[in-house]
């Protein structure tokens, strides 16, 4: 059987040029627009923005948008726009309105009539003149200094409430100007939800004044491993924290962009951190050092300690005024049983409160810490382990070991989050492990990440209802800098959105394809350190045994692809064959 030489990336350039010159091409429209909307008319003509166009603001809370919009067409064209309060269309102007929208796209929907006069945003909310303010700037052109807006009559609202993205602060540190950049990409997106995952067993991000020992001691280690041998350990120190200040400047810059800031307070399991400052905390009384490898560790709180309720109620106490988001996630997951099952004050406690085992143990302990926390106006979300032992009545459950658990937690009317790991992990490879950098293992590729539907086909529309959206996750065991947050984030994150946004009979995985050949030069255009995975090419190969043969099927997730192959074992080169149907060789 002859072996197939394959040459995809020398091509990558011609590949990126036949696809911008054949954009107008693909569906009905040359536009970019991710996520895709729910009603999209083109019409003849375009609205040329110049150094006389005005933004009109109708309506209360529109200034800073009004403002975004102003500094986006600065950007782009160099023009100072001037923002006036008004209520009607004037030639040459941007009309943003909380007046005329249908009261069908709720507070996140919105319209956009562009014609060559003038354009008129409306919303029922400011939060939707937001999102149409991120679709305005995806209609300029990306590589002309023109800020051309074709005429156009959009009404748009999302399928899901929840769109989300989880950044791993807990293992590996990122500065505030970085989690500023990476809510302002969500943002780009329409995302709505940031949820920070501040304390881990490597790690404790958030400054607590009244334990100050979790910053000067649980935010810093030795050293890191940062390869998936477990001897491979960087020995430079790492650490640091967010101070209670920076919490709030954060917040308020996601608020700002109309995304809510979920904090993550990790208990029972995933707690060590704390554990090192207080060790008082645990079941053994320790002492403990902070790890530097990876890995679910087995010292967690002491659940028959009153001290550790103590202590966690004080903590929440300091953290809730810093987030006003109504969900506070307690983590729940990976919680060893081991130490509990060899305590005295565990046992002691099982048995003083009728539990049947461990688990229900742990059951206990969540659902006190939502009874705490109902008394603060706050809910909790817990990953999908809250569920063994007794739910917690008025929990949400982020289901990410499959899709099993939101299933269950639906069927119990409760709301759920949809993260499973094999769709929603993009701490997971990309492409071959061998063309990537080191990642935690698996692989999710940008079209399966599209394929994905939140909604499991086992569940009726009366159960249904309660899956309230879904959620990336970027885990950071491996992931040591800002650059390569960015590396694995996008372009995987505008799939996500699109699925979160877009009904899924509008979705369609080739045009997406053709749509993020424009986005990957907006990529550019900031400076995002993207992934270009997508041009990988991969084999499909079906084996023939009977007639001694293979037929080969090249493929990659990039829109209309040049591929150049040989087969007999030199090295692929622009003028080699270019694959255009199945290989079969002889």
């Amino acid at each position: 059987m002859k072996k197939l030489f394959i040459l995809f990336l020398v091509a990558l350039c011609g590949l990126i040029v036949q696809a911008q010159n054949s954009i107008s091409t693909v569906s009905n429209n040359n536009l970019s627009l991710i996520p895709y909307p729910s009603n999209l008319h083109i019409a003849p003509g375009t609205f040329i923005i110049n150094s006389q166009t005005v933004i009109i603001i109708d309506g209360n809370g529109l200034s800073p948008i009004a403002g975004i919009i102003s500094e986006a067409i600065r950007q782009k064209t160099g023009f100072k726009i001037a923002v006036k309060t008004g209520a009607v269309n004037v030639r040459n102007s941007i009309l943003l309105s909380l007046k005329g929208a249908a009261d069908t796209l709720g507070n996140d929907g919105y319209t956009i009539a562009a014609t060559s006069n003038f354009i008129k945003i409306a919303a029922n909310n400011p939060k939707g003149i937001f999102y149409a303010a991120q679709t305005l700037e995806q209609l300029m052109p990306v590589r002309s200094s023109a800020a051309r807006i074709p005429c156009v009559n959009i009404t748009d609202k999302p399928r899901f409430n929840w769109r989300g993205s989880m950044l791993d602060c807990g293992r590996y540190f990122y500065s505030v100007d970085f989690i500023k950049k990476y809510l302002d990409l969500m943002a780009m997106y329409k995302l709505n939800t940031f949820h920070w995952h501040l304390t881990e067993d490597h790690g404790w991000r958030i400054e607590i004044k009244k334990y100050p020992k979790l910053t000067q001691i649980g935010a810093w280690r030795a050293g890191t491993q940062f390869d998936r041998s477990p001897n491979q350990i960087d020995k430079n120190p790492h650490g640091g924290y967010y101070t209670q200040e920076q919490i709030k400047e954060i917040v308020a810059y996601a608020a700002a962009r109309y995304i809510n800031v979920v904090p993550e307070i990790e208990m029972p399991g995933h707690s060590l951190a704390a554990l090192v400052a207080y060790p008082e905390l645990s079941c053994t009384g320790g002492p403990f050092k902070m790890p530097v490898q990876w890995g679910i560790q087995k010292d967690v709180y002491c659940a028959g300690n009153e001290q550790t309720f103590k202590f966690l109620e004080d903590v929440l106490t300091e953290i809730i005024p810093l987030f006003p988001s109504p969900y506070i996630h307690i983590g729940g997951d990976e919680c060893p049983k081991d130490r509990w099952k060899l305590c005295p004050k565990c046992q002691a406690h099982i048995k003083a409160k009728g539990l049947k085992d461990e688990h229900e143990l742990q059951s206990y302990f969540i659902k006190r810490i939502e009874d705490f926390l109902l008394t603060k106006n706050k809910r909790i979300i817990g990953w999908d382990e809250i569920l063994e032992g007794g739910l917690a009545p008025n929990a949400t459950v982020m289901s990410w070991r499959g899709i099993a658990g939101g299933i269950a937690a639906a069927k119990l009317h409760h709301d759920v989050i949809m993260t499973p790991s094999s769709f929603m992990y993009f701490d997971y490879y990309q492409g071959e492990p061998y063309q990537e950098p080191v990642a935690i293992g698996g692989l999710l590729t940008l079209q399966k990440v599209y394929d994905y539907n939140p909604v499991p086909d086992s569940l009726p529309a009366t159960e249904a209802k309660y899956i309230k959206g879904l959620q990336a996750n970027i885990w950071s065991e491996y992931i040591h800098s800002p650059q390569k947050v960015e590396y694995m984030a996008f372009p995987r994150l505008a799939a996500m959105a699109e699925v979160a946004w877009t009904e899924p009979a509008l979705k369609n995985w080739e045009d997406f394809k053709k749509r993020m050949e424009t986005e990957y030069q907006r990529y550019d255009q900031l400076g995002i350190n993207y992934s270009k995975s997508a041009y990988n090419v991969w084999q499909h190969v079906n084996i023939n045994n009977g007639a001694d043969e293979a037929t080969i099927t090249l493929t990659t997730d990039s829109y209309k692809p040049q591929i150049h192959y040989t087969t007999d074992g030199s090295e692929p080169t622009l003028t080699s064959q270019l694959y255009t149907h199945i290989y079969t060789p002889v």
